[in-house]
């Protein structure tokens, strides 16, 4: 048995072409967004706040991004996950700190690794999600 092991994480460059992918369909779209990228752990690697972008859209597509690499699934499949389950339902939400149970926010996956994740925020959730799988284009 191995002692450690060897993961891969989204680079700054992979990070920022995510970043300018995402602003490019928002200025198509005529809206700012927040757009945030995490590494595999979590931790924030690239963020931009488009001028005028929702002050509370910042923690928002932060924790998205959070929310998508912790469970490798995208934010929006959380609601039919835990939807007809009564104690997820009732606990996920409200006990799983920065889970996030609406569209926006997508792990980022290289191969069949998850390497990152990425969170939008400032508009309807649907398009947060057109913005984010526009930036997941770039890769």
């Amino acid at each position: 048995m191995a002692d450690t092991y060897t993961k891969g994480s989204i680079s700054t460059e992979a990070a920022h072409r995510l970043i300018a992918a995402g602003e490019a369909k928002a200025a198509e779209l005529g809206q700012p967004f927040v757009i945030a990228v995490v590494d595999d752990d979590g931790v924030l690697k690239a963020f931009s706040r488009m001028d005028r972008a929702p002050l509370l859209s910042v923690q928002v597509a932060q924790d998205k991004a959070y929310t998508a690499v912790g469970f490798g699934m995208p934010t929006h499949g959380w609601h039919d996950f835990i939807k007809d389950d009564p104690p997820l339902a009732d606990g996920a939400p409200t006990g799983i700190d920065r889970l996030v149970v609406f569209g926006g926010g997508y792990p980022i996956t290289v191969g069949d690794e998850v390497v990152g994740g990425i969170g939008v925020s400032g508009g309807h959730y649907s398009e947060d999600q057109q913005v984010a799988e526009a930036a997941l284009a770039a890769l």
